[in-house]
């Protein structure tokens, strides 16, 4: 293949593939596709000769299933004294040779490794890196080759599997679709050309490699010129024909550059085929120049869209990250640090929320101020029009002759109405306390999510000084409508609703003159408005302190007692899952970051 490439193409393509090598190095075809060439073909179809002749090297071959494992064939054009030398890697091994006749036994037991020996399929990629001055600057994937019925020892799906792993590749819109069919089959039956249709309906992506010319009937010359010349089954990039080494000129070991020859000599010679020759449509030195310029037009084409995907990757796995934050150093000293900073870091949420500074999308003061606003509606909703006169005379009337006055069914009256008011402010209580425990709850999975026996120490402290706190505030509640039962308010108060009330002025100087049953509807009225306006905001006052304000400050001060001979250790325990996907999303930023570096350092 000495040659095979012009020196003034080299240098316009070497730059190209070599990056897309890099970021396959790199990894990044771990989390998006990259251009490259996939090869496929039905078994036997002459695809290891094609990749054989292309590299200079023996791959290996044979009947039946040879290709069980992708295959990925870098092939380096190098000067400067390397006459020949290989690299082949796969998981975590690499392996470096200088003999070309090492190639199939290396390649043999990477898949044995990785496939098992047999002949099962593992979509596990090989790399094999060939460098030497006798080869094309280009990069391609070889593929299993279709297997319609399973051998011994296969299992009966293995057709389906193997399509489902070629289907992997060649899906891909990143990649052109290299599809090997003999010229003795019947072309519109080849099951490889067939897979490629149905990802590639307009043929956009594909290139057909005719093989095995030598093997045609007499006679069918003109139907395989038809295909080639598109005519058949259209293929924007077309058909390019062959003849590789076959096994009598392997068995004679016939060395590559004279199969070169013999294979330009075929052509040459051929009466129906020769034209092709001229058309640029025969021989591997043409599909060598065909295949490197149409993927280094393919990787220049998809340079924009790679880096515009690097920068949604790395956006989303930056947001990633942020969210599963970085573990906890492993020295006692430096997991002591980061334990005071995310307690730290929690009591200034919490603090932040019991302040209203923190504002969330289920905003605390705005769900607390519902609340209050429905208790407050429902003491409006209890000032109804109190008893009549006559009512009142003949519910409350004591001992007292008619015409007299009973301060005490004055205040029975009252203190039987705000009793009603008992039950609602409990449930309001119970109502706001589910709300705050909620929010503190949601603040400790946001700071500790990483850390669950941290988290399940917190939300329990959390539980038990709610529970104190609301225990503590139903008292103050009941005590609150105890002092109820005293009704009191000042004078000039009291006055300021009687008049409002009744429409009339009463002053200090009146008291003696007014107070007489049929005004008690009146003065009922008057005060029951002071007992409404008073617990409409007394009681959200009361709750709001024990329950958000002095909660927050005691599961401040709570948790810093944590730091006080705790186990580090065990506090910041992390699951395995977390720390698993902590060092994907780093590993994934890593290739992200390096992948963005070089796209930028080669544009």
């Amino acid at each position: 293949m000495r040659g095979e490439v012009h020196s003034h193409l080299e240098k316009s393509i070497r730059p190209f593939i070599d990056l897309i090598d890099t970021l396959r190095s790199v990894g990044i075809h771990k989390d998006l596709a990259l251009p490259t060439i996939a090869v496929i073909g039905d078994q036997s179809s002459g695809k290891s000769s094609v990749l054989e002749a292309l590299s200079g090297v023996a791959l290996p071959r044979g009947s039946g299933m040879v290709t069980r494992c992708p295959l990925e064939l870098r092939l380096k054009k190098v000067t400067g004294g390397v006459s020949w030398k290989a690299v082949i890697s796969y998981r975590d091994k690499k392996t470096e040779f200088v003999h070309s006749s090492l190639v199939e036994r290396h390649v043999e037991t990477a898949q044995n490794e990785l496939a098992g020996k047999g002949v099962g399929i593992c979509d596990e990629l090989i790399t094999l890196e060939v460098m030497s001055p006798d080869v094309c600057d280009l990069t391609l994937i070889d593929l299993p080759g279709i297997a319609r019925v399973p051998v011994p020892g296969q299992p009966e799906d293995i057709e389906n599997q193997i399509k489902s792993l070629i289907t992997k590749f060649i899906e891909k819109q990143e990649t052109i679709n290299l599809v090997v069919v003999p010229c003795n089959t019947d072309i519109a039956t080849t099951e490889a050309l067939k897979m490629a249709q149905e990802v590639d309906p307009e043929g956009r992506r594909t290139i057909a490699i005719l093989t095995k010319p030598d093997l045609i009937d007499r006679g069918t010359e003109k139907d395989i010129l038809a295909i080639v010349h598109n005519k058949v089954i259209p293929l924007h990039k077309g058909y390019i024909m062959v003849k590789c080494r076959g096994q009598q000129q392997i068995d004679e070991k016939i060395p590559l550059e004279e199969a070169t020859q013999i294979e330009r000599d075929f052509f040459q010679n051929h009466d129906h085929f020769r034209c092709l020759l001229n058309e640029d449509k025969a021989t591997i030195k043409c599909l060598a120049v065909k295949l490197t310029q149409n993927l280094v037009d393919h990787i220049k084409k998809s340079l924009p869209q790679l880096t515009e995907q690097i920068k949604t990757q790395l956006w989303e796995v930056k947001n990633e990250l942020k969210e599963c934050e970085a573990g906890p150093p492993l020295d006692t000293k430096g997991a002591k640090q980061f334990l005071i900073k995310i307690l730290t870091r929690f009591n200034g949420q919490i603090y932040s929320l019991s302040s209203g500074e923190l504002i969330n999308a289920e905003n605390l003061f705005v769900q607390l101020r519902a609340e209050f606003k429905k208790w407050n509606d429902h003491l409006n909703s209890t000032k109804t029009s109190f008893c009549s006169l006559k009512e009142f005379c003949q519910n409350y009337r004591g001992r007292e002759l008619l015409g007299f006055s009973n301060y005490r069914g004055f205040e029975m009256v009252l203190q039987e109405h705000v009793a009603k008011l008992k039950k609602p402010a409990i449930e309001l209580l119970i109502a706001i306390k589910a709300i705050i425990l909620k929010q503190f709850k949601d603040v400790s999975y946001r700071c500790f999510q990483n850390f669950h026996v941290l988290q399940s120490i917190t939300v329990n402290k959390i539980y038990n000084i709610q529970s104190s706190q609301e225990d503590k505030t139903e008292q103050r509640i009941l005590e609150q409508f105890e002092m109820e039962n005293m009704v009191y308010t000042q004078d000039p108060i009291y006055l300021k609703f009687l008049s409002e009330i009744s429409e009339d002025t009463f002053s200090e100087d009146q008291l003696p003159v007014f107070d007489i049953k049929s005004k008690y509807s009146e003065m009922l009225q008057a005060y029951y408005e002071i007992v409404v306006q008073r617990m409409a905001d007394q009681l959200p006052m009361m709750i709001s302190f024990f329950m958000l304000k002095q909660t927050a400050q005691l599961l401040s001060t709570d948790m810093l007692s944590l730091l006080d001979g705790a186990d580090v250790d065990e506090l910041l325990f992390e699951d395995s899952e977390v720390g698993t996907r902590r060092r994907y999303l780093q590993a994934r930023l890593d290739r992200l970051t390096a992948t963005q570096e070089l796209l930028s350092d080669f544009n």
